[in-house]
């Protein structure tokens, strides 16, 4: 299917700017919200501010260096640097777009869809006084750099998808385009105030995502698919041998990864009290119990369990157990980790080779796979016993209405995640189309031959 059929720049301008004015219009117009609730200084709680700073840099740590190994080991050696730039680009770019109005998108009042892009203007209003909304006992500047670290993470998994044959000036424009209408949107749907997903602020429909299952993963991993389908497919793909080109350096990013995880699920709980340590828990045993999967499913069907496999097993069990971290028993998050490497190692082997797309980095099947089975067991786990904030704070109707597992937290979950990807793919499709339309996202066939560190950075990995 031909995605890029010609047509007028003027269609696609205008198509754009009318998403832009239906997402950001509403928020522009909404009433002068009431300002963050400014506790005095000696509420803020030293220790849980400190396990906060330390999360914010262990959620950086996953991008630099540990997405930039994993994904960079992962390519051919003539796409190292430009594999490496796309993640490390974003650590700017989407900081200073978080200062300057991504963060009040995400996180001040608004509508039930975005808040209100002015209210936190430069970030106006986030200083040393704690938002009682979100968390209260650390400063809200606090609370702003942990969510920052999302925002860049976010995006960067996507670009693993195009890998070795997007433009980089397409891809900057891309991301700056989702990053704003996609997740900033998404992020306060489900975890800003007013937000429609939002159960601990009364959201109409209550999911539960204790750390990014619908806004991180199942978003970019949708994404991801998409991007990767409608720039087509790799020169040579499937045909020729496009094998890893540094395992090792794969490896070391994956336990990166791994620790880097803890900060940002265990980090999620923002405080140092219990339920953090029991999402730290939760996350460290769905993440072995993923790799011991994965690693079996291999070892049964091709006869050797690869080291690869094992660690894209350990990938695998902490995207899903995202969501759930928060809400879950140690014996469910292991369950869910064994459920996790098999479900992903089916969707990386065997849906990808029979629907034949070129996901180059395994994006889609790896986190948002993941992150939907992961919501949606959380759907018929969810335990009061773990966070009891789930069977006392959401109210509908007046009456409070307990959230814990059962079918009918798991239609939530289902809504959630339906309405997260259908989200996410029609943005994604309009933005891949704008971008294309204005600046082209693929590199012609000489430059992907030569390879993209050369083409579009002019440098080298490796001196020859």
């Amino acid at each position: 299917m031909n995605f890029f059929q010609p047509k007028k720049k003027k269609f696609f301008l205008f198509s754009w700017v009318s998403v832009l004015i239906l997402i950001l219009a509403p928020s522009l117009h909404a009433a002068d919200p009431v300002p963050p609730a400014a506790g005095p200084l000696v509420a803020i709680n030293t220790g849980d501010n400190a396990w906060l700073l330390a999360s914010s840099a262990l959620v950086l740590m996953m991008t630099a260096p540990g997405l930039i190994l994993f994904y960079g080991g992962l390519v051919r050696t003539k796409n190292v640097l430009s594999t490496m730039m796309h993640s490390l680009i974003l650590m700017a770019l989407i900081s200073a777009l978080w200062m300057v109005f991504g963060y009040s998108l995400a996180f001040a009042p608004g509508n039930a869809f975005c808040g209100n892009p002015l209210t936190h203007l430069f970030l106006k209003g986030v200083g040393a006084a704690p938002d009682a909304a979100y968390a209260g006992t650390i400063p809200a500047q606090t609370f702003m750099l942990f969510q920052m670290m999302f925002a860049i993470i976010t995006p960067a998994l996507i670009s693993g998808a195009v890998a070795e044959r997007v433009k980089f000036s397409a891809y900057v424009a891309f991301m700056l385009l989702w990053v704003t209408l996609i997740y900033f949107p998404l992020c306060h749907m489900v975890w800003g105030k007013g937000g429609f997903f939002n159960w601990a602020l009364g959201g109409k429909i209550p999911v539960l995502d204790f750390a990014g299952g619908t806004v991180v993963h199942i978003s970019s991993g949708v994404s991801a698919l998409v991007f990767a389908l409608m720039i087509g497919k790799r020169d040579g793909f499937p045909h020729e041998p496009m094998v890893p080109h540094n395992v090792v350096l794969s490896l070391v990013g994956t336990g990166l990864l791994w620790v880097g995880w803890f900060g940002f699920n265990a980090g999620s709980a923002l405080s140092a009290g219990p339920l953090a340590t029991s999402a730290f828990a939760a996350t460290h045993f769905s993440a072995a119990a993923a790799a011991v999967s994965w690693a079996a499913m291999e070892w049964k069907l091709k006869g050797k369990p690869s080291v690869l496999g094992a660690a894209a097993g350990m990938v695998a069990g902490l995207a899903t157990i995202t969501p759930a971290s928060g809400f879950v028993t140690i014996p469910a998050a292991f369950g869910i980790g064994l459920v996790a490497g098999v479900v992903c190692y089916t969707a990386v082997t065997k849906i990808k080779s029979v629907c034949g797309y070129d996901d180059s980095l395994d994006v889609f099947g790896v986190h948002g796979v993941g992150s939907i089975a992961g919501m949606l067991m959380l759907g018929f786990l969810a335990s009061a016993d773990v966070n009891p904030a789930i069977a006392s704070t959401f109210k509908a109707n007046g009456a409070v209405v307990s959230l814990a597992g059962g079918p009918h937290q798991f239609i939530n979950q289902l809504i959630g995640v339906g309405f997260t990807a259908v989200f996410a793919a029609v943005g994604t499709v309009l933005i891949v189309k704008l971008v294309n339309a204005v600046i082209g996202l693929r590199v012609d066939q000489e430059d992907e031959s030569a390879g993209l560190d050369l083409s579009q950075h002019g440098e080298r990995a490796y001196n020859e």
